[in-house]
């Protein structure tokens, strides 16, 4: 399923911050920042790009059940799409 621009541009921009956040991540382990620090923020980076997954495959089913044709045609059957959101 092909995704809108402005739903691709939100998504590049949510992987962005999510690039941001691990540089700062890195940023801090080399300039040996507190372990409770760092952690916050891995769990806060891994938080975002568990969110950016879900807001994308939520995305695909929201396409899949509005052309349900179309869906079918490129392979998503209500199994796939099962399959997809249970990887998440």
């Amino acid at each position: 399923m092909h995704l809108s621009e402005q739903e691709v541009a939100d998504l590049v921009r949510r992987l962005h911050r999510v690039e941001g956040q691990i540089r700062g991540i890195a940023g801090m382990l080399e300039d040996g920042r507190e372990c409770r620090d760092v952690a916050t923020q891995f769990a806060a980076a891994t938080q975002a790009l568990r969110r950016a997954g879900y807001q994308f495959v939520s995305q695909t089913l929201a396409h899949c059940l509005t052309e349900p044709e179309t869906a079918a045609d490129e392979g998503y059957s209500p199994e796939e799409l099962e399959r997809l959101f249970l990887r998440l």
